[in-house]
């Protein structure tokens, strides 16, 4: 481990108050961040001022929202409670298809596009209890393949930038896994804090979100811990890479968004490519 990762400070950014505001995304076609509110049901736009993040809009469902990813034309697909549902950029709600057994305790949490376009998301029960969760695959022709089963709390996903290798966290027993395309997965890091949400830089680098401990951890892909972020926010869920350059860290934590400049670049976010 390196004896002196570099530092940085985060500040406040956004509108204070967020009920466990998650899952930030940035659809650099359209200039604009989504992140959602999972116990609120919401799903909120805005964009990137010289201050922070200015709020644009929106939309509250009467399920929760674990994550949403944005299509080719702007569309959206919001991992609901047990389900998936499309909107389309004029406010057209279509199902999806349900990806968790009806009244099971479990919901759906944090979710990705993968390089080809296609869904991740991954469950957690509602008391949080360890054992028995999943990730799934949700394909283009509706079907829900399981890929990872016997998490804790499936959490943040990201990719190489190669799209060689896959990063998934199981949050309780605080584990971050890589796996080869089509491989099988093995911990690449054991933590003494629980990682939550994540997203992987131009250099490969994994930037974590440590929920609890206030702070997002940049690490190699070796596994190294490279660099710290310090939150103003104990309850810190899930970072992203933002702007027209991609060069500023927004961060979510459970009341409030955050801003910090650490000397990277990001990379674009996976495009959902919708349904057949």
């Amino acid at each position: 481990m390196n004896p002196r990762p570099e530092r940085w400070q985060a500040v406040p950014a956004g509108p204070d108050g967020l009920r466990l505001a998650e899952g930030p995304v940035w659809d650099g076609p359209r200039d604009r961040l989504l992140w959602v509110e999972i116990e609120a049901g919401a799903v909120h736009t805005g964009r990137l001022t010289a201050d922070g993040v200015e709020p644009t809009g929106c939309r509250v469902y009467d399920f929760t929202v674990g994550a949403v990813a944005v299509g080719r034309s702007g569309e959206l697909l919001v991992a609901g409670t047990e389900t998936l549902t499309v909107v389309s950029p004029d406010g057209t709600v279509t199902p999806g298809p349900r990806v968790l057994p009806a009244g099971a305790g479990r919901r759906l949490n944090d979710g990705k596009c993968d390089p080809d376009g296609v869904f991740l998301v991954g469950s957690l029960r509602f008391d949080e209890q360890p054992g028995g969760e999943e990730l799934f695959r949700v394909g283009p022709d509706r079907s829900v393949t399981t890929i990872d089963s016997g998490l804790s709390m499936s959490n943040g996903l990201g990719w190489s930038p190669d799209g060689s290798l896959f990063y998934s966290i199981d949050t309780i027993p605080r584990r971050v896994h890589v796996r080869e395309r089509g491989g099988e997965p093995r911990v690449l890091l054991e933590l003494d804090v629980s990682p939550d949400g994540m997203c992987v830089d131009a250099a490969g680098d994994l930037w974590i979100a440590i929920y609890g401990g206030g702070e997002v951890r940049r690490y190699s892909p070796a596994g190294e811990l490279t660099g710290v972020v310090e939150v103003g926010e104990a309850e810190v869920t899930c970072p992203v890479f933002v702007g027209p350059g991609l060069d500023r860290l927004l961060i979510t934590t459970r009341p409030r968004l955050f801003l910090a400049d650490v000397g990277a670049i990001g990379r674009p976010a996976n495009v959902w490519a919708g349904f057949e």
